[in-house]
């Protein structure tokens, strides 16, 4: 296994504290693996086997665990001396597992880590039987730093290999298999598939498949884009792609897909308000590799992609990330954390003086002095205008975060 050090690094600072730990994240971005180097670096500072409770439900060892009863009555077994370092694998496959969960909180002197590949997991009845007890760790598939880490690739020909990682994703499994280009193609399909089967239409009882992996396409196809379930609606509608659509069963599709992690949504904010806008937000995948096997390697659109990768490179940072509106222009994305706020614009080339001036006059327009950045694929821009840094975007993802 290779050590993703940041999200092991949180599990490590949050270790014996009273809150129990939740990591999220799309399906196979690591989540049990880090589960798993969590368990070994608990065995590594001596904490004796006994004392740690490790079950991963997507084995069939614990088929008949389906229940939160069955779940408190088996841990409750194992109980020993000591503090229990308790680990739960895609817990969301027992049914009400947030009570089992805040009873051993509660009952036993334990450390509670758990996974989920569904937003569920944070839902309000285990949010009400855990309020102020628990934090969540958001893991995403490989960044392209990871993604050179994972493939053992040094720092020569990286136009060749970021337009690898543009093309497969950072799902860390692929690492093993790249070269077969055909089990690559399978390996996507199949976690899409899963997410879609289990995460979304058995979780949610679906009915109309169609109208969802309609959706899905749509939103695929236009991230980036400012989307509202009025103008999916409309799409669907007016090109008789669907029977029939509403903007409300597309707006709960919408969220559905949200909890799966296979999307996320970033607000649209008025930067001098501060004011979450409530229209038109926009949306990107979770990793690109499953949006090329969702529309097919062929349709490559990498303007977006450089901006969806950029988006999820931000959350990876730990940063709140919104889209920003000021007067009559917009920015890609305002990133903020507790420290800072950050402006990006991400334009594939400013070459044209057209583009160039497009992007800088958007950044110009806020009226803070926070720190405003292009990013860009050109190589020979890098240097400030007016205060604005300019950067190429393989350097940006490979800086010290």
């Amino acid at each position: 296994m290779i050590i993703r050090d940041s999200y092991l690094k949180r599990l490590v600072d949050a270790k014996d504290t009273e809150f129990i730990k939740v990591i999220t994240g799309v399906r196979r971005s690591g989540k049990s693996t880090l589960l798993l180097m969590f368990k070994n670096f608990l065995e590594e500072n001596k904490i004796p086997s006994s004392n740690i409770i490790y079950m991963n439900f997507e084995s069939n060892q614990y088929d008949d665990i389906d229940n939160y009863k069955k779940l408190y009555d088996y841990i409750k077994t194992k109980i020993g001396k000591g503090k229990m370092y308790i680990l739960l694998d895609e817990i969301q496959n027992v049914e009400k597992w947030e009570k089992t969960v805040n009873s051993l909180h509660i009952d036993f002197d334990t450390d509670i880590y758990i996974t989920g590949s569904n937003a569920y997991l944070l839902s309000s009845e285990l949010a009400t039987l855990l309020s102020g007890r628990y934090i969540e760790i958001k893991m995403y598939p490989l960044s392209f730093k990871e993604f050179l880490k994972f493939n053992q690739y040094d720092d020569t020909n990286l136009d060749d290999k970021f337009n690898e990682y543009l093309k497969y994703g950072g799902l860390p499994a692929i690492c093993h298999i790249k070269d077969k280009k055909d089990l690559v193609l399978s390996y996507l399909n199949d976690i899409y598939n899963t997410i879609v089967k289990k995460d979304i239409i058995e979780r949610n009882n679906i009915k109309d498949i169609a109208l969802l992996e309609n959706i899905i396409k749509f939103v695929a196809s236009n991230i980036g884009s400012s989307i509202s379930a009025n103008r999916i609606s409309e799409y669907l509608n007016s090109n008789k792609i669907v029977d029939k659509s509403n903007h409300q069963t597309i707006d709960n599709y919408l969220k559905m897909l949200e909890n799966a992690f296979i999307v996320y949504k970033a607000d649209r904010s008025d930067i001098r308000s501060k004011n979450i806008l409530k229209t038109l937000g926009k949306y990107y995948l979770s990793d690109i590799g499953i949006r090329n096997v969702i529309l097919g390697f062929r349709n490559i659109d990498e303007g977006h992609i450089l901006e969806n990768i950029v988006y999820l490179e931000l959350l990876r940072r730990g940063y709140k990330v919104n889209i920003g509106k000021t007067l009559d222009f917009e920015v890609d994305f305002v990133a903020e954390n507790i420290d800072t706020v950050k402006y990006y614009q991400v334009s594939q080339t400013i070459m044209d003086e057209k583009v160039k001036e497009r992007e800088i006059r958007s950044l110009e327009s806020i009226p803070d002095n926070y720190e405003k950045i292009i990013l860009t694929m050109d190589k020979t821009l890098n240097n400030d205008y007016n205060g604005i840094k300019i950067k190429n975007i393989i350097d940006f993802l490979l800086e010290e975060e």
